[in-house]
């Protein structure tokens, strides 16, 4: 059904689209391949914002991430970065 939603948005060439929480009711390999999609559709050149509760695979996916708390930005950078961020690691990823 993701698949089929994303196919239907595109059909309006739209140049930006919003993901608020792709991978939520997947199985992890749906939900990876949902992710790869994303991907893939903006290296073609599609702006993509993702809005996603998984952190770690939304980091490793993000060009550029923000990390909310109550509403106000607390974090922002490259996606690698938040993720080798010890504060994002112990808040959100449990190491």
């Amino acid at each position: 059904q993701q698949m089929l939603a994303i196919a239907r948005c595109l059909m309006g060439e739209p140049d930006l689209v919003m993901f608020d929480e792709p991978s939520l009711g997947l199985s992890p390999a749906l939900a990876q391949s949902v992710l790869e999609t994303i991907v893939d559709l903006n290296e073609k050149g599609l702006s993509c914002l993702l809005v996603e509760q998984n952190v770690a695979a939304s980091l490793e996916i993000a060009k550029h991430a923000y990390v909310l708390e109550n509403g106000s930005i607390t974090l922002s950078g490259a996606g690698a970065d938040l993720l080798a961020d010890d504060r994002v690691r112990q808040a959100y990823l449990g190491m």
